[in-house]
């Protein structure tokens, strides 16, 4: 094959250290809109982001030439100093140190887009916590519960 065809959609989460409810709604919709940027600049293109106070879900298209690694510690270490920048309450902000991501379906995106635009009305039924270790379990991962949320 003369070029690189490449269709790759992946769905990452990771939460605030600790879990804190750092992301209220003064700057919840920015942050997105600041990360789905980021993605989109570095050739990731979004289809949604989205979360709650405590974590984010980014559903985007793996460039080929962007290690998935790279793309979530650029978003991660872009957007926690830009939340720094906007008020002083956030100085103390910070990102988990993992993150999981999940191999989507090119059928299944729209699934995964309205699971993450309807984040706030999901958790008032479950946890954070249960919904990533029901979607670890989902998706075959194998995981010690010490170091999912650090």
């Amino acid at each position: 094959m003369a070029s690189s065809l490449v269709l790759n959609y992946i769905h990452i989460v990771f939460s605030t250290r600790n879990r804190r409810n750092w992301i209220d709604s003064s700057i919840e919709d920015e942050l997105h809109n600041y990360m789905g940027g980021i993605c989109q600049k570095l050739g990731c293109h979004p289809l949604r982001v989205g979360g709650t106070s405590n974590h984010v879900h980014i559903l985007c298209q793996l460039s080929k030439n962007m290690p998935l690694s790279k793309l979530v510690e650029e978003i991660k270490s872009h957007s926690s100093k830009w939340i720094k920048s906007k008020e002083s309450k956030y100085l103390k902000f910070y990102w988990q140190k993992g993150y999981g991501a999940f191999s989507v379906n090119y059928n299944r995106t729209d699934i995964v887009v309205n699971y993450i635009k309807n984040q706030r009305q999901h958790h008032r039924i479950k946890s954070f916590e249960k919904e990533y270790k029901e979607l670890l379990i989902k998706e075959g991962i194998e995981f010690d519960e010490g170091y999912l949320y650090g």
